[in-house]
């Protein structure tokens, strides 16, 4: 019934494959982000009955999804028997600890992309304990038997990871403004009078062209998430896990400005920009790398013409540039 929340499976091995670039996934990555109606509302239950997650106390942890292809779990004494077999992780090119500054900064825009998948997702995101700040286990996913460093805690993490627990931060706040996340029926793609667009559009490289559903290599996602209610803000998501880096034009929405407020691909703390401090881009064209998720909020063109004190005091440091120059 409505009261029940279930840990739903297929949204953490749809989103798992699709980080690690499996093709032919992206079609069940757009029914997993947008709530799983095809897993409840049959039932007549709402999004909010799915508890998406790409991790939990049973498994790799994030860091270790994208640091080991095979579970390392000797020490659990079972001669590497416990313990599933089928993670569904990617190392990024190394088995574990690494020295390479390639596959170390790989690893970590993966981690921002599986965080930023999960709280643009539909449904109620759950976060393990640790990921925020890329907890290891060294790559045992069966710990409930250590009772030690190698499943506790260390904080230390916290400062050396310090960019992907901000990341994390914002992410949470930027889910938190927008109620367009978190509504309470399945997304439909039914025109909104009071927004003149869909709740959701589906896009190709070209707005407005639908995606290439077809092609089972594809690896490329992009969508417009109309606001709730005419003041709120429009969101843009790109998901490009492809190998190959795109140069995207943006929709036209009518009285509208597209903003950058999340790209994975960039360092902190221009990978997540908070509101306030977002830069409307001169113009709707922007250069998406390879293996990024990219997000856009816009702004009313109005609200730019406005000149009050109180405008410029919210949106402080706001210049108009080209991120592409």
């Amino acid at each position: 019934g409505y009261r029940w929340g279930e840990w739903n499976g297929m949204y953490r091995d749809t989103i798992r494959r699709f980080l690690r670039g499996d093709p032919g996934v992206a079609n069940e990555v757009a029914t997993r982000i947008c709530g799983s109606s095809d897993l409840y509302q049959h039932q007549g239950r709402l999004p909010i009955s799915g508890i998406n997650f790409i991790t939990c106390h049973d498994g790799f942890t994030l860091n270790d999804l994208f640091s080991y292809n095979h579970k390392h779990n000797a020490a659990n004494g079972e001669s590497n028997r416990d313990g599933c077999n089928n993670n569904l992780s990617y190392n990024c090119g190394a088995e574990g600890p690494t020295s390479n500054t390639a596959i170390k900064a790989l690893r970590h825009k993966q981690a921002k992309n599986a965080f930023a998948i999960l709280l643009l997702s539909h449904g109620v995101p759950m976060l393990l304990a640790g990921d925020e700040f890329l907890h290891s286990q060294q790559g045992n996913n069966n710990c409930y038997c250590q009772d030690n460093e190698l499943s506790w805690l260390n904080w230390a993490d916290s400062r050396q990871n310090a960019d992907i627990l901000r990341f994390v931060q914002q992410m949470i706040q930027l889910r938190k403004r927008h109620a367009s996340l978190m509504r309470r029926n399945f997304l439909t793609g039914a025109m909104l009078e009071h927004r003149g667009i869909a709740d959701i559009t589906w896009h190709g490289l070209t707005p407005d062209q639908p995606p290439e559903w077809n092609n089972s290599e594809n690896r490329f996602l992009a969508y417009t998430l109309a606001g709730l209610d005419a003041e709120d803000a429009d969101l843009h998501v790109v998901m490009n896990m492809s190998d190959d880096k795109h140069s995207l034009h943006l929709p036209n929405i009518a009285d509208r400005t597209w903003c950058l407020a999340v790209d994975t691909s960039l360092k902190a703390p221009h990978d997540i920009i908070p509101s306030e401090l977002q830069k409307p881009l001169k113009k709707p064209v922007y250069n998406v790398d390879s293996r990024s998720v990219v997000v856009f909020e816009n702004i009313e063109n109005r609200l730019l013409n406005d000149a009050s004190p109180g405008f410029f005091s919210k949106l402080a440091h706001m210049k108009i540039f080209d991120l592409n120059e």
